[in-house]
Order: C-alpha cells, then structure tokens, then sequence
C-alpha cells in the first residue's frame, strides 16, 4: 500500500485566465466515470473508466483507505471486460466529471469540472507531509476542502444514487 497524500480545494470558476496568461500549462484531460463498489466509514473500492481526449479509455479498480490529507491507496489497471463484470447488473450511476491536469511551476494540479454537480475543484498531491504543509496557495484557488465531507467524491456519488 502506498500513501497518496493530497489538499483538495474549491475552484470558483476553471481558471482560465491563468491559462490565457500562460500561468498554468494543460498537461492532459480525461473524462472520468467513477463508481464504488463498496465502502464503509474509512475504507472505500471504485472502479473508474478514464477516457482520454483521443477517446482511448482504460479502467482501473482502487482501494482507499483513512480520512484527510494523508490516505492508503492501492490502485491498479483492470481490463475492460472485468470492469464491465464488476458493474453488470447493478444499476449505479457513475460519478462523472472532467479532470484536466496542469502544470505549474514544475508542479501538476488535477482540476476536476463535476458534470452531475455544479462544483469544480483542484486537488495537489504531495511526495511528503512536509511539502504539503509548506504549499503556497495560489490566488485563484478558492477555500481548502479536505476536510468538509460533503465535498468528498463518495458522498457526492452516494447522492446520485439516491433519487
């Protein structure tokens, strides 16, 4: 298992100004389905199906565990048919949403654009706690969300199950 250790915050709006004045450089977009599988308080499974702009998509199944900043991942491809197998028949509605990743002084931003919701987002991951904590917020990120559990991915999907 290994640490994926992130901050999460609000976006206002996609910066496209910084984008304009060449602040912030598009490394890749990939439109997301994410679906769980299973999850209690701390622990969670999902399967994603990630498309990229060409339209090539590839699947993969992750396991997440903890809350806040600092969580255990495992994260590994599956192949189209088990992805398939795994959410055959269930009916679950996949979360969806855009996430473009940019560069900014030699450090990647995934902003994702949720389609279901009216909420954008940017999330920076960290090699250590320490980098994490000596981050230097840019102006046009909004408040820090890593804790509001309304803002996480699985409550936002549990949700869209619900009618």
């Amino acid at each position: 298992m290994s640490a994926e250790i992130e901050r999460k915050f609000l976006l206002p709006a996609f910066p496209a100004a910084e984008l304009d004045n060449n602040e912030i450089t598009i490394v890749s977009k990939q439109y997301i389905y994410q679906t769980y599988l299973a999850f209690s308080e701390d622990q969670e499974i999902r399967v994603r199906q990630l498309v990229d702009r060409s339209g090539v998509s590839h699947f993969t199944h992750t396991f997440k565990s903890g809350h806040g900043m600092v969580r255990e991942e495992i994260e590994y491809n599956i192949s189209e048919p088990i992805y398939k197998q795994l959410l055959a028949r269930t009916g679950l509605i996949p979360l969806e949403k855009i996430r473009t990743t940019v560069e900014v002084q030699g450090l990647h931003f995934e902003i994702d654009e949720y389609k279901q919701v009216d909420l954008v987002v940017v999330e920076v991951e960290f090699p250590d706690v320490e980098a994490a904590r000596l981050f230097e917020v840019p102006s046009w990120f909004g408040r820090e969300l890593g804790a509001e559990e309304e803002f996480r991915n699985k409550s936002m999907w549990v949700k869209l199950q619900t009618p």
